[in-house]
Parts: C-alpha cells; structure tokens; sequence
C-alpha cells in the first residue's frame, strides 16, 4: 500500500462529498447539541461583581477647602496611593469635607483593601490636624453596568 492509497483512505473531505447526506446529518445534529446546550447556560443579566472602591471621608468644622487640601486631602491621597492593587485615587473637598475615593483592581479582595486602607490611615493619623470630627471608610459594590449611578455602600 503507497502513501498515497493510505491517504485517500482518510481523506475527510473526499468522504463527505461521497456522502453529503451523512456530513448534513453530523451538521444538523451538532448545530441542535449547540442550540440545546446553549439554552441551558445560566446567564444572570446583572452579575454580582464585588467593586472594590473605598471612600475615606474626613470633616472638619470650619475649614476651609484650600485648607483641607493642603493638611489632610493631600495627605490621604499620599497614603493610599502606595497600596498595592491601587488603580485609581480620586477626591473631591467642599467646606468642610474631603471625600477621597480609591478605586482597587477587579483581583484585590474588599476586606483586604478596607484593611489596607485603615492601616495607610493609621499610619498619617499623628500627621492630621486633631480638629478632625469624622472619619469613615465604606466599600462599595455595583453591579456590572457602568451606566448604573447607584451603589450601596457597605459602613465599617
């Protein structure tokens, strides 16, 4: 037997031109397992995606913004910004309040990033004015819609 013999002997194309009827069948057939099976996948519209954000909120009764920036806002922002899994550190200060939002990677577990917040906190609490009247972190999750403007912040 030459190679040649062999190899009309498995050759997939040439068989299902020979039997069309057979290579429509095996297509129908998979097309219908596929259609079947597909059917059959749990898909939830909104998933439950665990966003780890934390926002540190710090108040001070009378300051001003520019002051807040300077002795806290800056400082905060300098803390957190050396956590690792950080992806992005926002603020926003108005009279009296400076809100710093610290938005992790998708991989970094919440706890962890609330731990690792408190603890970069802790360490520039000496460095803070002592006037301050609050100070809170809470994690958010949002659904996996970029679109949807609410969230529930979770306290801690």
């Amino acid at each position: 037997m030459t190679t040649s013999q062999a190899s009309a002997r498995w050759n997939i194309s040439a068989w299902a031109i020979r039997k069309p009827i057979a290579s429509i069948v095996l297509f129908v057939v998979l097309t219908l397992l596929g259609l079947f099976s597909f059917s059959k996948l749990p898909i939830t519209r909104f998933p439950n995606v665990d966003v780890p954000i934390i926002t540190v909120t710090v108040s001070q009764a009378g300051a001003a913004p520019s002051e807040l920036e300077s002795q806290v806002t800056k400082k905060v922002e300098d803390s957190v910004a050396g956590i690792a899994g950080v992806n992005r550190v926002t603020s926003s200060i108005s009279d009296a309040l400076s809100q710093t939002t610290i938005e992790f990677r998708l991989e970094v577990n919440s706890d962890r990033a609330i731990n690792d917040v408190k603890d970069a906190i802790a360490k520039i609490r000496a460095d803070l004015p002592r006037a301050l009247r609050s100070r809170s972190s809470s994690a958010s999750t949002s659904p996996a819609c970029p679109s949807s403007p609410s969230r529930s912040p979770r306290r801690t």
